[in-house]
């Protein structure tokens, strides 16, 4: 078994120059498949909410929700970096639950890392989580959680005035000590700008090429999620359709009575089934 990637080996990526590769998980299955693939980091991201649980925000998820699914991630998980998203309760709430609640992802989930989207207290928080021990990944541009507040879920840094919020941000947070920095839906002239400024890994998702890595839903890159696809989402795989194909073909198969058939059954000696056709008659 290779060994677990680590902190160090992730932020050693970006002085080599080498690509960070970052997919999100639910489940054991899914997760064991992403984690052979040969992904660095595993998130269980809160779009938990909307792919698995048909929620129509992430701010809708509960802390109960996100551990029940990083527990089945982590099961799965053994060579990847997992890093357990907290959800909305979790300390936009109430921020002094903060590191309570991220330890719960630790020690309860068996989570490498947590990671939070920004908010008026982030900085707090991740002081917090600092001194706690907690290796925490920040997140910036667009924040799910909170899109409403923003306009919706629109490319942020757009204007001057907003990007330099946003590179601000990413500033503030570097040195309160996260270990790299989601950016997303933001312009990939500003990604650029702020992965060349900040020492930690960028891991983008709708930011452009230039960042150290990149993230998509798991869910968005097979075809397995369709009520919306964003801009910045390519699909790899239509696997829904095989799916839909394999379920309507055993629907099929059962209405026609093709299956199950011998090969698919199983038998019993005709001695012992005599025995229980006398018993019966």
């Amino acid at each position: 078994m290779n060994e677990r990637v680590t902190i160090c080996q992730i932020q050693e990526k970006k002085r080599r120059k080498e690509k960070i590769v970052v997919l999100t998980a639910y489940d054991y299955s899914l997760a064991t498949l992403i984690d052979r693939c040969g992904v660095d980091i595993v998130l269980v991201g809160d779009s938990l909410a909307n792919v698995v649980l048909g929620l129509e925000s992430t701010a809708e998820v509960t802390m109960a929700e996100m551990l029940h699914h990083a527990k089945a991630v982590r099961r799965a998980v053994k060579r990847a970096f997992l890093v357990g998203d907290m959800p909305f309760e979790s300390y936009q709430k109430d921020p002094s639950q903060a590191v309570a609640n991220a330890i719960r992802f630790i020690k309860e989930a068996g989570c490498d890392a947590v990671k939070f989207e920004w908010f008026d207290r982030c900085l707090e928080v991740v002081a917090d989580c600092a001194r706690a021990g907690i290796p925490v990944m920040g997140h910036v541009g667009l924040t799910p959680q909170t899109a409403e507040r923003m306009g919706g879920f629109k490319v942020q840094g757009k204007s001057a005035a907003s990007a330099q919020k946003i590179l601000e941000h990413a500033l503030a947070l570097e040195k309160k000590g996260v270990f790299s920095l989601v950016l997303e839906c933001v312009p990939a002239p500003l990604a650029a700008m702020i992965t060349r400024q900040i020492k930690i890994p960028t891991i983008g998702i709708g930011a452009g090429k230039d960042c150290d890595g990149q993230v998509l839903v798991t869910h968005d890159l097979l075809g397995l999620f369709d009520l919306f696809t964003p801009k910045f989402v390519k699909r790899y795989a239509e696997v829904a359709e095989v799916m839909t194909q394999g379920i309507s073909r055993f629907c099929d198969d059962v209405r026609k009575g093709h299956f199950p058939d011998k090969e698919h059954s199983y038998s019993m000696a005709p001695e012992e089934l005599d025995q229980i056709k006398e018993k019966m008659w």
